[in-house]
């Protein structure tokens, strides 16, 4: 199976994601392919979730999507000052797509480095 068949397996995927993953996965062979895919598939967050996440500020619990993309720090602000007074959580339900592509670049860089180093080391 090839590398662009397995890409676009992966649910939810934007063209920009697409591109970027084609990116980093250059010179992986098909096994290495198939186990990043794999890998970074189970950690990304498509922007659905991402939505979802930010949504939940308004309900109460502020700042789930700042913990969910390891923005620890900015998590604890969020839920003790209520998404900064619901600014900080409108801001992010308008930037909650760059958010979620922010994030999973952040993943899928990290996921060829595992990948590339199981296979060279």
């Amino acid at each position: 199976m090839s590398l662009q068949n397995l890409l676009y397996g992966i649910r939810g995927i934007t063209p920009e994601e697409f591109q970027f993953l084609n990116q980093i996965t250059t010179g992986m062979n098909d096994g290495q392919a198939q186990r990043f895919v794999m890998l970074y598939s189970g950690k990304r967050f498509s922007t659905d979730t991402m939505l979802l996440f930010t949504l939940l500020g308004f309900i109460g619990i502020a700042g789930v999507q700042r913990f969910a993309t390891r923005q620890i720090g900015m998590g604890i602000l969020y839920f003790f000052t209520a998404g900064l007074c619901f600014i900080g959580t409108i801001v992010d339900l308008i930037n909650y797509r760059s958010m979620a592509n922010d994030f999973n670049q952040t993943v899928a860089v990290e996921c060829a480095q595992m990948i590339k180093m199981a296979y060279n080391g």
